[in-house]
C-alpha cells in the first residue's frame, strides 16, 4: 500500500489507501496487545485524518501533476534516511525480550504499584494521566499549538465561503435519515469512551476525536451553515484553551494543598479517590482540547474556496 500510494496520481485513491493502511496498522497494534494505541490509530489515522485529507483535496485537483524536477535526489534522501532509521533499530531489544531494560525496571514498577497508588484498572490510563501527567500535558499543548498554527496560516471564516452550503445533502433523504439516527449513538459512544477510559481502552484523546468526527459528519450531510449554528468556529479555540486550563488547573490545586504539581492524590483524603478524580478531570481537559482543535482544522479547510 505504501508503494501504491507513492506511485498513484489519483489523490482520492491515495487518501483511501492511507485510511486502509491505518486500519491495518490498528490491527497490528491489536495483535501486539496495544489496545489503546490501536484505538487511537483507528480513530485518528483511519477516521479524522481521512476526513481532513478529503477536505484538503476539495481545495485542489484530484490528480497530482507530474513533477518537473528529477526525482533521483529525493529518492536518495529518502533512501539514506530510511537506512539510518533501520541502523538505529539494530541495538533495540528484540520484541518480547524479558531482559529488555523496560521490562526490568519501568514496567514492573507500574504494574506492581499502579493498582495500589492509582487504583485504575487500565494501566495505560494510569501511566498517561498520572505517572506521565507532565508529558500528557505537553502533548495537549502541542495539539493546541497546532490548532493555532492552522488558524494563523488559513484563518477561520465565520460564514462559509461556498454558496448554498446549508443544502449540501438536502435531496438525500435516506442519507439524512441514517445520519440523524447514527449521530446520537456516535456522541453517546464518545461519552462512553471519555468516562470509561479508567476501566477499558479509550480516554480523552479518543473521545475528542470521535466527537469531532460526529460534528464533521453532521457538517457534511446537513451543511456548514447548520453545523456552525451548533458551535461557532470562533468559539472552538476558546473551548480548546479551556481544556488546557482545566488540565493545568487540576495540577495546580495539589500545589496549593502542599503537594506536587499534578499529584492527584492530594485532591481527596483518600489518595486513590483523589487519583480517580484528578484523572477524570485531566482526561476531560484532553478530550475538550482535542475535539476543539480537530474541528477547528476542519472548519479552516472547509471554509476556504477551491483553487481555480
Amino acid at each position: 500500500m505504501a508503494i501504491a500510494a507513492i506511485r498513484l496520481r489519483d489523490l482520492f485513491a491515495v487518501v483511501m489507501l492511507f485510511g486502509i493502511y491505518s486500519f491495518l496498522t490498528a490491527g497490528l497494534f491489536m495483535d501486539l496487545d496495544a489496545v489503546d494505541v490501536a484505538f487511537t490509530e483507528a480513530a485518528v489515522g483511519a477516521g479524522i485524518i481521512t476526513m481532513l485529507m478529503l477536505a484538503t483535496l476539495r481545495l485542489t485537483d484530484r490528480y497530482e501533476r507530474r513533477p518537473k524536477h528529477n526525482p533521483l535526489l529525493p529518492l536518495v534522501v529518502v533512501g539514506v534516511t530510511g537506512a539510518a532509521l533501520v541502523y538505529g533499530t539494530l541495538d533495540a531489544p528484540l520484541l518480547g525480550d524479558p531482559d529488555a531494560p523496560v521490562h526490568m525496571h519501568v514496567a514492573p514498577r507500574y504494574l506492581e504499584q499502579g493498582p495500589v497508588e492509582v487504583g485504575i484498572p487500565n494501566i495505560v490510563t494510569a501511566v498517561l494521566a498520572s505517572y506521565r501527567g507532565y508529558d500528557t500535558l505537553g502533548e495537549t499543548l502541542v495539539i493546541f499549538t497546532a490548532g493555532l498554527a492552522v488558524i494563523l496560516l488559513l484563518g477561520i471564516r465565520e460564514e462559509p465561503s461556498a454558496p448554498q452550503r446549508c443544502r449540501v445533502m438536502g435531496d438525500q433523504l435516506v442519507l439524512r435519515t441514517i445520519v440523524k439516527s447514527l449521530l446520537p449513538l456516535i456522541l453517546l459512544f464518545a461519552l462512553y469512551v471519555q468516562f470509561h477510559g479508567d476501566y477499558g481502552a479509550g480516554g480523552g484523546f479518543q473521545a475528542g476525536i470521535i466527537f469531532a468526527a460526529g460534528f464533521i459528519l453532521y457538517d457534511l450531510v446537513f451543511g456548514e451553515d447548520n453545523a456552525r449554528l451548533v458551535l461557532s468556529p470562533r468559539r472552538l479555540m476558546k473551548v480548546a484553551a479551556f481544556g488546557i486550563l482545566l488540565y493545568a488547573g487540576v495540577g495546580l490545586i495539589p500545589m496549593l494543598l502542599g503537594a506536587s504539581f499534578l499529584d492527584h492524590s492530594a485532591l481527596s483524603s483518600e489518595p486513590v479517590q483523589g487519583q480517580h478524580l484528578g484523572i477524570m478531570l485531566v482526561e476531560l481537559g484532553v478530550g475538550t482540547s482535542v475535539f476543539s482543535v480537530a474541528l477547528t482544522i476542519y472548519h479552516a479547510l472547509s471554509g476556504r474556496r477551491p483553487s481555480p
